[in-house]
């Protein structure tokens, strides 16, 4: 994947720009990032914010290592579907875009 097709990936899966970053916001809140993409030139990271308020790196990859897969899920390569609540996360974030729309 190259960091283009990354970030379009996270963005039409609930994640949403914040502070730069694809982010993911904090629950019931939604107005603070706890999970972010920071998408460098040849690599991306996954970073998670620790209760301390500093961002710890939890993986990273080359793009040419992370795989986009083909059903539509998650891409391979960056660790993605290692991290336990990452998926519900995400839907969560989606679902309060799609009815942020409504009010």
């Amino acid at each position: 994947m190259t960091k283009e097709e990354l970030s379009a990936w996270a963005l039409s899966h609930g994640w949403q720009v914040a502070g730069g970053y694809p982010s993911l916001m904090k629950p019931r809140s939604f107005d603070t990032a706890i999970v972010r993409l920071d998408l460098k030139v040849t690599i991306a990271n996954l970073e998670i914010k620790k209760p301390n308020g500093k961002w710890e790196k939890v993986a990273s990859a080359a793009y040419s290592k992370i795989v986009a897969d083909g059903d539509g899920g998650a891409p391979s390569g960056l660790g993605l579907d290692t991290i336990n609540g990452l998926s519900s996360l995400m839907e969560q974030n989606k679902d309060h875009l799609v009815f942020a729309k409504f009010k």
